[in-house]
C-alpha cells in the first residue's frame, strides 16, 4: 500500500545517514518545514517540501492525506524497560511516602525480592496478556521500538518463562523489540548467603538455554552496592558473549564503584541510570562509543537527583533518554512525560531530548538501520501530533496529549488498543 501525507507543518527528524549523537549535534533536529512523506509497504519511501512535490512525485498514488496543521516525528525509541510483570507495587509507593528507603524495602524481600515471587507464581499465558497490554499502551502513546528485560524471575524456571514471553511479544506485536536478559538483577533469598551458587546458575544452567532458543539480543547486570559487584558483573558479562550476547548494564544509579570503566571495557552497548556520576565517570562516557542512557522518570518516582544531563552533552558523551518501565521505580511506559522532565528537570533542549528518546535510543537498541529517524529505507514508525505550534511545544505543555495518531510499519495504531 502506498500513502502521500500532505502539508505536514513540520517533518521532524529527516537524515540521510545514521550517525551516533553528542556534543552540540545532539541539539541538531533537521526539519522540513510544509512537507510531504510518501510511505509504501510500511517504508519510508520519500519526503521533501511541499514545493517540490510535482518534481520529485508528479504522479500522485490513490491515497493521498491532508494533515495541514499536524508535524511528523520519529516514534520513541525507548531502549530501557522492564515491560514483563506480574503484578503492580503501588504498596511500596505508600511506604516510600511514608518515609521508608529503597533499600530497606529491598532488604526486607520487597522491590524486585517481591516481583520475583509473584512472576513465579503466574503462567506464561498470563504474564504474556498483561506484557501485551503494556505494550499496546505504549505504542499508542509513541513508542515504536523498546527494548524488555527480564529479571523478575530469578530462577531459570522464571526467567526463561519471562524471556520466552517477550519471544511471543516479538512475534505477535508491530513494534521493533529487543530482549535483555537480567537473570542478575538480584541475589534470591535463598542465595543471598551463596552469591557464587547463584551466578553459577546463571551461567551454567540459565545462559545455555537462552542461547539454544534465542531469547535474547543482550546481556544486563544490576552492578550496586547491594546487589552485583563489578568483578560478578564482568564475570557474568563475559559468560553471555561467549553466547553472542552484548552487555546493556545497570550502573551507577546509587553509586559510583567503578561500574562505568569496567563496562566500558565490556564493551556495553549501553550503560544506563547514571544518576551517580564523578567527573572521572563522565570523562570516561565521553571518551567512548558506550551510550549513557537516562531514565529521569525513575529519578523523579525515587525523589533522587537526576542525571548529569548536561555535563554529559556538554562532555561530548554519548546519551539516550528511556522510560525504564517498571512496577517498583517508574511505573509509566509514557515516554512523552520522559521528554518533558528531560528539558525540564535536566534542563535539555527538546531537539536534545527527540534526538536522545529517537535515533540515539535506538542505537543503544541496536536498530538505527531499521527505525529512530525520518530516512528513506527505514520503517515507517511515526507519530503524528495535534495541531501545535512548534515542536518545542511537546515539552512544553506537559500534560497534554499532543499524539493524535501513532504509525508502526506503516499501519496506524488504534487509540482503543
Amino acid at each position: 500500500m502506498t500513502t502521500l501525507f500532505i502539508n505536514i507543518r513540520e517533518l521532524a527528524g529527516v537524515r540521510e545517514k545514521n550517525v551516533l549523537l553528542r556534543g552540540s549535534s545532539l541539539a541538531e533536529l533537521p526539519s522540513v518545514q510544509d512537507a510531504f512523506l510518501l510511505i509504501e509497504d510500511g517504508v519510508i519511501a520519500a519526503y521533501g517540501a511541499m514545493a517540490e512535490l510535482d518534481i520529485q512525485i508528479p504522479q500522485l498514488p490513490p491515497v493521498v492525506t491532508d494533515v495541514s496543521g499536524q508535524s511528523v516525528l520519529p516514534a520513541w525509541c525507548d531502549s530501557h524497560t522492564h515491560l514483563v510483570f506480574a503484578k503492580s507495587r503501588e504498596g511500596e509507593f505508600v511506604d516510600k511516602l511514608k518515609g521508608k528507603t529503597y533499600a530497606e524495602i529491598a532488604a526486607k524481600g520487597g522491590g524486585i525480592l517481591h516481583s520475583a515471587r509473584v512472576l513465579g507464581q503466574t503462567s506464561e499465558d498470563e504474564l504474556y496478556r498483561l506484557a501485551m497490554l503494556r505494550l499496546k499502551e505504549a505504542a499508542t502513546m509513541g513508542t515504536g521500538a523498546i527494548e524488555i528485560k527480564s529479571g523478575y524471575g530469578l530462577s531459570v524456571e522464571a526467567e526463561l518463562k519471562m524471556l520466552r514471553v517477550i519471544k511471543r511479544l516479538k512475534q505477535q506485536s508491530n513494534l521493533s523489540i529487543r530482549a535483555s536478559f537480567l537473570g542478575a538483577h538480584a541475589f534470591p533469598l535463598e542465595y543471598r548467603e551463596d552469591r557464587e551458587g547463584y551466578i553459577k546458575l546463571i551461567i551454567e544452567e540459565m545462559l545455555p538455554v537462552i542461547a539454544a532458543e534465542e531469547l535474547a539480543d543482550y546481556i544486563d547486570v544490576f552492578c550496586e552496592e547491594g546487589f552485583f559487584s563489578v568483578e560478578e558483573m564482568e564475570r557474568i558479562c563475559k559468560a553471555g558473549a561467549g553466547y553472542g550476547l552484548k552487555p546493556k548494564l545497570h550502573v551507577n544509579q546509587l553509586n559510583s564503584i567503578g561500574g562505568i570503566q569496567s563496562g566500558i571495557q565490556l564493551g556495553a552497548v549501553s550503560l544506563d541510570h547514571l544518576e551517580t556520576m564523578t567527573d572521572a565517570d563522565i570523562e570516561s562516557m565521553a571518551a567512548t562509543q558506550t551510550i549513557g542512557t537516562l531514565l529521569p522518570t525513575a529519578a523523579f518516582f525515587l525523589r533522587m537527583a537526576y542525571q548529569p544531563a548536561r555535563k554529559l552533552i556538554e562532555s561530548g558523551a554519548a546519551i539516550a533518554l528511556a522510560s525504564d518501565f517498571n512496577p517498583g521505580s517508574s511505573p509509566s511506559p509514557n515516554m512523552n512525560f520522559v521528554i518533558a522532565l528531560s528539558c525540564i528537570q535536566m534542563k535539555m533542549l527538546p531537539e536534545e531530548a527527540i534526538n536522545a528518546a529517537t535515533l540515539n535510543g535506538a542505537f543503544a537498541m541496536g536498530l538505527q538501520e531499521e527505525t529512530g529517524s525520518i530516512t528513506v529505507g527505514k520503517k515507517a514508525n511515526l507519530i503524528f501530533t495535534k495541531s501545535i505550534p512548534s515542536i518545542a511545544y511537546l515539552p512544553y505543555a506537559f500534560g497534554s496529549n499532543l499524539i493524535d495518531k501513532v504509525m508502526i510499519n506503516g499501519i496506524f495504531e488504534q487509540p482503543d488498543i
